[in-house]
């Protein structure tokens, strides 16, 4: 069994990557997280503080913390064998690093150099159910409008939601802004283009935070080169792994699922061959924790010793 950490274990996500991990068998776990917050306790284990030298001679390691820490903690815990598996924007698109939803190009997690990256909690559900869908039709455009809950955000934010008053609650776009489009418009897109390996493939994301304690939504609208009846395209949708067919997905109906709920599956008459569709998926789990545990569980199923 490997020596795992899960650093940023007393965020949102890495509170329930500790869980999920738990949960699917896993027993050796260990918990870091910052300075401040070592000493406390996340499921039972106490919270060591990170650093490179707490993290040498682990064979797992996942990283639910901000660029930032990762760019300093990733290398070294790397370089002394471990398979890092990092939630943060760090290493999404640098070539060679693959980028990887195991339903969708779970093969590339097999080609890491002990580094792979969990994609964006919005990308990860959008490209399980785009998947199936261009290889039945192929894809020419999407187009997206993302509704995303407040534990994005992280779990201080989470917990400002909950204790102010509903009356306060509002729509917000708390990403960093170039002038033209959010960062997080941007992740949708190029991480939607190298997981599909479609580097050309038009994406156009438009990213707001909602007042939802757990759960991100996604209206999206897809041109697809042949003609895709949404009928079939239900049917695909229906047979593709950790996605099912709800009439009317909501996040509410998502919180605590490992599936990605889609449905409201329609024709577009502003496009040919336009399809649109609603999903919903719980950004905690699928959107990023199990992702991550997936990815690990797809590597070592090929070499059960990481180290």
């Amino acid at each position: 069994m490997p020596r795992i950490a899960v650093v940023g274990a007393t965020g949102a996500v890495g509170r329930v990557a500790v869980d999920l991990l738990l949960e699917r068998g896993f027993e050796n776990v260990h918990a870091f997280a910052s300075a401040r917050s070592a000493g406390k306790e996340v499921h039972g284990l106490r919270v060591e503080e990170a650093s490179p030298e707490a993290l040498a001679g682990f064979d797992l390691c996942f990283f639910s913390v901000g660029s930032t820490v990762s760019r300093e903690l990733v290398p070294p815990a790397v370089g002394g064998g471990a398979l890092c598996i990092d939630k943060s924007e760090a290493f999404r698109l640098e070539p060679g690093v693959p980028l990887v939803v195991p339903e969708v190009n779970g093969e590339r997690a097999l080609g890491n150099d002990g580094l792979v990256a969990n994609p964006n909690c919005s990308t990860i559900p959008l490209t399980l159910v785009l998947k199936p869908l261009h290889n039945a039709a192929g894809l020419r455009s999407v187009r997206v409008a993302t509704y995303q809950s407040v534990s994005g955000k992280g779990a201080q934010r989470l917990q400002q939601l909950l204790d102010e008053p509903q009356a306060e609650h509002d729509l917000s776009t708390d990403w960093d802004f170039d002038g033209e489009e959010f960062d997080e418009e941007m992740k949708i897109r190029e991480e939607t283009r190298k997981i599909l390996e479609l580097p050309e493939l038009p994406v156009s994301a438009t990213c707001v935070r909602v007042p939802v304690p757990v759960g991100h939504a996604e209206s999206v609208w897809i041109e697809t080169e042949e003609p895709l009846a949404p009928a079939r395209a239900r049917e695909l949708l229906a047979a593709a792994p950790s996605v099912q067919v709800d009439d009317f997905p909501t996040p509410g109906k998502a919180a605590g699922r490992d599936e990605v709920l889609v449905g409201r599956i329609r024709r577009d008459p502003a496009a040919e061959n336009g399809l649109s569709f609603f999903l919903a998926c719980d950004n905690l789990r699928k959107g990023a924790a199990l992702n991550g545990i997936q990815i690990a569980e797809l590597v070592l199923a090929q070499s059960p010793v990481v180290a």
